[in-house]
């Protein structure tokens, strides 16, 4: 937030060089046009940060890390395996976590990378795919836990997933990053509770790009969250937890606070 309303920048070390999105943008993502530099540029301190985009779709994958499934025995799976999030879950960066008021159970962190999609992608190929990739973020895909298997007739993905705040990603979206060689850290309360290569993938950014498009129609601004490795526990309310991608930056909110 910028003088009370929403703008969109490019941050460069304490700074943010203020841009004009163009006629039609949403968020970070213009849906016409291009964004263009203004001679605008702004400290960082006080400024609001708000999800570096505003996504019509958040796709979770499950089960898409060699070592979480190794360590869990499960199956390598042979197509990726996903939900929807409801988008009013997104939350930015430095944003509390509420405390759901219709469940008592564990709630866990989870740690992820975040695709953003910058072009339309209809049954995009595999050669074409990374070119749909706008850039990419740091989230933390929140779970009630003890939600999902609660009915055994019926798998409650979609509200274990997709309660208010549910959703943080943030806090930029990095357009010049290279996920094979990058490693995601999360800390709770301060101490390190997981650490693993994004290279792990079964299935890789571009890869879901290309499968998830064959599905449904991804669109500009679209979020997909690439699941999570090992290292996944609830959270106490209050608990400061931060995901953090060298390379892109560290989104840390606080549940319950």
């Amino acid at each position: 937030m910028l003088d009370g309303r929403q703008a969109i920048g490019v941050l460069s070390g304490d700074s943010v060089q203020v841009y004009d999105a163009g006629e039609g943008a949403t968020g970070a993502l213009p849906m016409g046009g291009t964004p263009q530099p203004t001679e605008q540029r702004v400290p960082l301190e006080g400024l609001a940060w708000l999800t570096p985009c505003m996504p019509g779709k958040i796709i979770g994958l499950w089960n898409n890390f060699r070592a979480a499934a190794a360590k869990n025995e499960w199956a390598e799976p042979a197509e990726p395996l996903y939900f929807l999030k409801a988008t009013s879950s997104a939350l930015a960066h430095g944003r509390p976590i509420p405390v759901p008021t219709a469940y008592d159970g564990r709630v866990a962190y989870e740690g992820e990378l975040a695709v953003v999609i910058g072009q339309r992608a209809k049954a995009v190929s595999r050669e074409a795919a990374a070119s749909h990739i706008f850039g990419y973020t740091c989230a933390n895909d929140v779970t009630a836990m003890e939600l999902i298997g609660r009915d055994p007739s019926f798998p409650q993905w979609a509200r274990a997933k997709g309660m208010e705040g549910f959703g943080a990603f943030g806090p930029v979206i990095e357009t010049d990053f290279d996920p094979a060689s990058a490693a995601l850290r999360t800390l709770v309360g301060g101490r390190e509770r997981q650490n693993y290569p994004l290279a792990d993938m079964f299935f890789s950014p571009a890869e879901l790009v290309h499968r998830l498009s064959q599905d449904m129609v991804l669109e500009p601004g679209d979020v997909i969250l690439c699941g999570t490795s090992l290292g996944v526990l609830p959270m106490k309310p209050g608990t400061t937890v931060e995901v953090v991608i060298e390379g892109i930056g560290s989104l840390a909110n606080v549940y319950g606070g």
